[in-house]
């Protein structure tokens, strides 16, 4: 009797959980790119600073407001000037207060070109303090020279 020779097939995996597991990865990074561009702007180069502190507890509402060399000021991806910056505040407090909190509750970071004069920013706080504003933070780059 002829022993008959039986093909050996090639296994093969199933790539359905490798394709998966890309999409995923690939919605995680973009998920978490769209986040680290809230605290970043183009127009904005921060000035250098040797007492930078990092801040102890995260801020809860932030309101982040990127101010350019010129003065204009960058909120939520709009720019406004500081006459028409309480257009935006309006919208973030209104946000805020669908949440049940008030203004106090709110945090405003301000992002100062290096090269913009102080007295644009503190135009830019007297704008936020007449809409009920009172926590602020200012960011610099810590000069680590």
């Amino acid at each position: 009797m002829r022993v008959k020779q039986q093909k050996v097939d090639m296994a093969e995996g199933d790539m359905t959980p490798m394709i998966d597991m890309t999409f995923q990865l690939i919605a995680f990074f973009m998920v978490l790119i769209n986040f680290a561009q809230t605290e970043a702007n183009d127009h904005v180069v921060l000035p250098n600073s040797k007492l930078v502190k990092p801040p102890e507890v995260a801020l809860e509402f932030p309101i982040i407001l990127h101010v350019a060399a010129d003065g204009r000021v960058y909120l939520g991806g709009d720019d406004y000037t500081a006459e028409t910056l309480r257009i935006g505040l309006d919208r973030e407090l209104a946000v805020i207060r669908g949440e049940g909190k008030t203004a106090g509750d709110a945090n405003v970071v301000i992002r100062g070109h290096k090269d913009c004069a102080a007295g644009e920013i503190q135009e830019i706080v007297r704008v936020c303090q007449d809409s009920k504003l009172i926590n602020f933070a200012l960011r610099v780059k810590e000069d680590r020279s």
